[in-house]
């Protein structure tokens, strides 16, 4: 079955409906929507549910997925701004502040991005270019490919596409299998060898592999990531939703390398 651009963008909220704990047409809505989150089998496998608190925006509304003691501040929240204004500061402020008062901060912002079947093609590659599959990817959980590859879900990881100059790899794209109808991907391309139109060689390659298996390709970068958001705009991806997660105090401060009781 040879999947359309609307079965791509219903898949897309089905998935984040099952992640979120709320129907499909709730980010469709021109209201907001809070629900109290749950977990799910069939939820992104990186997920942690429950969630404390996380906003999730289409572009129409604010789906708040949340944890009970977190609803009121979330509801309040995002009656207060536009969807947009919601995912920037100075208003952010305002969340954190009673986030922190729960043992929260605000954590994860990201932008996630689907392909657009009118724009996505394979773009030349200036060096042979590979499919690779799992039983190819042990050598290569070190650091250089972290973001193509993940060791700590590497059961997760499925399928790539690698950029060879001679016998070595220069770039590579990876998916990992996060729930059963999309797969997300991730590139790298050594220092070196960047600015050649790899990235995207690489990520279109690997997106229309995953539509040949009948599954919806995504992407994902932090908003201020610009060389990411390029390489997805080049690639054939365009903005699809939006998400803020909230996390606990002592995770954010983990995450800094700061001691809590220091802040």
């Amino acid at each position: 079955m040879r999947l359309t651009q609307e079965m791509i963008f219903e898949t897309a909220l089905r998935q984040s409906a099952i992640d979120a704990n709320c129907r499909p047409e709730d980010f469709l809505r021109q209201e907001n929507v809070v629900v109290l989150s749950q977990k799910d089998p069939a939820a992104r496998k990186y997920l942690e549910l429950p969630l404390a608190c996380q906003l999730i925006s289409y572009g129409n509304n604010i789906v708040a997925s949340v944890e009970e003691s977190c609803r009121k501040l979330a509801a309040d929240y995002i009656s207060r701004f536009p969807p947009y204004r919601c995912f920037e500061t100075p208003h952010m402020h305002i969340l954190d502040g009673g986030l922190r008062e729960m043992g929260l901060r605000t954590c994860f912002m990201a932008e996630y991005f689907l392909p657009d079947l009118g724009c996505l093609t394979v773009h030349d590659c200036p060096y042979e270019t590979r499919l690779l599959h799992p039983e190819d990817f042990p050598p290569l959980y070190t650091d250089q490919w972290s973001n193509a590859l993940c060791e700590k879900r590497k059961e997760l990881d499925i399928l790539g596409v690698g950029a060879y100059d001679g016998g070595r790899l220069v770039g590579l794209a990876a998916c990992s299998a996060d729930c059963e109808s999309m797969w997300q991907i991730g590139v790298d391309v050594l220092p070196e060898y960047r600015r050649q139109g790899i990235a995207s060689a690489l990520t279109s390659r690997l997106a229309l592999e995953i539509l040949e298996r009948e599954k919806v390709p995504f992407y994902c970068a932090a908003w201020s990531n610009i060389r990411s958001v390029r390489n997805a705009v080049k690639s054939g991806f365009r903005p699809a939703w939006v998400e803020l997660t909230a996390k606990s105090v002592k995770c954010v401060d983990e995450m800094n390398g700061v001691p809590s009781e220091s802040l």
